[in-house]
Order: structure tokens, then sequence, then C-alpha cells
């Protein structure tokens, strides 16, 4: 008799409590900008429920969809297709605070740059999978893997948002490191990186003025460094306990977009320590069981594309957590599964969808539970 398919309970549920999360935080952070804006204090809140039933009912679809179906080659050169059409399409559509990153589909927001991470790990896991013999051959598997994911992170440069661009490149960068890659790729890519790193911050004045603001805030106190002074202020007077949901100051027009990139510090300020601590430690629990789904995989594809996609959310909640606690410069990145983002939701919720149909071949081929 065949065994049946064990879902991980560990993973499903520190999701499942991140999105509950994220319903109430985002009413709680959002509730007067919302009313002040546009009138409606359910707004942003509304349109987050949405989205999050809409992603609950994807992760339950995806998790029965076979993971080895995401490895047929029409369907990742439709989605990269797909992707780029729409990454270069928006950079033409109406300016958001200075950014070209959103299309409005019917009041919602639709990000491209989520489907592009998405698409990127999917093609890049095939790539790896099918070379990985070869992986340090530069014309072989680098190469291809590079002109690729390359053209999807300039895209999403000139958006712009370097911040994503970024993150993207970290994440393909450890699948590949994980397949096998030398340590002199590896230091020649940081020594190459370094510099055109420095030239692509400080060639923008935004960007400068956030990494001059990030070294000392308090030189531009109303300036500048609003943005980290305002998130500090919200995280220490948090305290331990918090000062109770619905009960925080720094929302009120202090912090910059709360329900969005700065929510962490709105639950650091609302619920103090124990929650801010809880919000981390649902993150570990979703890196542990991805780590855990990519090292057990019955085959190379289902374990780059576990690393992968867990990386994926891994990295940017490391990289929103560490902006709002000033151990980053300021950066456009929300944090995964909380943060109010239609488009960003989903793609994570589906993200963990293929996560769980992993594991439970995974536990399958293990018999692990």
């Amino acid at each position: 008799m065949a065994r049946k398919l064990q879902s991980d309970k560990w993973l499903f549920l520190a999701t499942l409590a991140l999105v509950c999360v994220s319903v109430v935080m985002v009413y709680s952070a959002s509730a007067l900008v919302a009313l002040e804006r546009y009138d409606q204090p359910y707004l942003f809140v509304t349109k987050q429920v949405m989205w999050a039933l809409l992603g609950v009912a994807v992760l339950y679809l995806v998790m029965r969809v076979d993971y080895r179906t995401y490895r047929n080659e029409t369907l990742i050169w439709t989605l990269l297709a797909g992707v780029t059409v729409l990454l270069v399409a928006v950079l033409f559509s109406r300016p958001v605070n200075g950014s070209r990153r959103w299309f409005a589909i019917g009041g919602l927001g639709i990000q491209p740059s989520e489907l592009a991470k998405l698409a990127a790990i999917v093609f890049t896991a095939a790539m790896l999978e099918r070379r990985m013999h070869r992986v340090n051959e530069l014309r072989y598997s680098l190469l291809p893997i590079g002109i690729i994911v390359g053209v999807l992170v300039g895209l999403i440069y000139f958006e712009p948002d370097l911040g994503t661009a970024i993150s993207l490149i970290a994440v393909v960068g450890l699948m590949i490191f994980a397949a096998g890659l030398s340590y002199r790729y590896i230091a020649g890519a940081v020594l190459l990186a370094l510099p055109a790193l420095y030239v692509l911050v400080w060639s923008a004045a935004y960007r400068r003025r956030r990494v001059l603001a990030f070294l000392d805030p308090w030189a531009d106190p109303l300036g500048d460094g609003f943005q980290i002074i305002q998130s500090m202020i919200a995280i220490g007077t948090g305290g331990v306990t918090g000062k109770g949901l619905m009960a925080g100051v720094q929302k009120l027009f202090y912090l910059p977009e709360p329900h969005t990139d700065f929510i962490f510090a709105v639950v650091s300020e609302e619920l103090g320590l124990i929650g801010a601590t809880l919000i981390v430690a649902c993150f570990c629990v979703i890196a542990w069981r991805g780590l855990r789904a990519a090292a057990h995989a019955p085959d190379g594809f289902g374990a780059l594309l576990a690393l992968g996609l867990t990386m994926m959310i891994v990295v940017q909640a490391f990289v929103n957590i560490s902006v709002v606690m000033g151990l980053l410069p300021t950066k456009g990145i929300t944090l995964p599964l909380v943060s109010n983002g239609g488009s960003s939701l989903l793609v994570n919720l589906l993200a963990i969808g293929v996560l769980l149909n992993i594991s439970q071949h995974a536990s399958a081929e293990t018999g692990a539970a």
C-alpha cells in the first residue's frame, strides 16, 4: 500500500500564524491612515483579508500539485516570458512614490517583481538539476543562469527597486552555491560585486542619503533620518509587553507606511518584545522546515527549489526586520506574509504551498513525520 503523503504541520501553522497576525496588524497600523487619506478606515484591511483568503486557497491547491510538474521546460519558459513582458510594461505605468513597481487592476496592486522572483527560482532549480555535474563550467552552467536572471534583475533595478534586485541575486547565488559552486567563483563574484554595489548606491542621490542616514540618523532627524529614528522609538517604547493592540503612537503619521515597510515597528510597539519575538520565531520555523524539506527532497530539483523558495521568504524577512531595527539602510522591502500587499502575500503563500508539497514527498521518502 502506498504511503499517504503527510503535510508539514509546523510549516503550515507558522505560515497561518503570520497571516493571522498580518490581518490584525494591518488593520491596527492602517485604520487611521486609511481614514485620513480615503475616508475608509477598513480599506487596507479589507483588501488584505481578500488576498489572504485567496492566498490560502492557492496554498491549499498548490500543495496538492506534484512539485515535479514545475520542471516542465515549456512551463518555465512561458513563465519567464510572461514575467519579462510584465516587468517591461510596468516601467511605463504611472509612478507611485517615484517608482514604477505596480499595476493597478480593479483597485488592486499587482507587483511583477514578486512573480519574477518565483520564475527565477524555478528556472534556476531546473537548470542546476540538469547541469549540476558541471556547475563550475562558466559557459555551460553559470552563463545561461546569469543571462536570464540578469535580465530580470536589470528590469527590477530600473523600476527602481535595488533592494529586491539584490535579494534575488542573493537567493540565486545561494542556490548555485548549494549546487556545488567552487569557492573561487564565490570570491571572484564578491570582489566584482563590491565596487559595482558602491557605484549603484552612490550614483543615485536618494540611495546615498539613505546610507548616510543609516550611519548617523541624528544628523538629519527631521529629514533623511526621520524614518529610522521613528522606527527605533516605536521599538524602544514597546518594552517587553507592548502598549497594547491599537494603542501605538508612532503609526499616527510618524512612521511612514506603517502598514507596509515598517509594520514590524508597529508590532514591536503594540505587542512588545514578546510579540516581535513570536514573529521572528515563526520565520525561524519556516527557515527550519524549509531547509529540512530541501535536505530530504527526493531529487535535486526539489532540493534546490525548496532552498530557493525558503530563502526568498527568509532573506526578505531578515532584510526588512534589519531595516526596521536600524541595522541596514532603509529599503522599500516589505515583511513577507505580514505587511500589507496583495501580490506579495499571494506569491509567498504560493511558495509555501510548493514547499509543503516538497515536504510531503520528503516525508514519504524518509518516513518522517
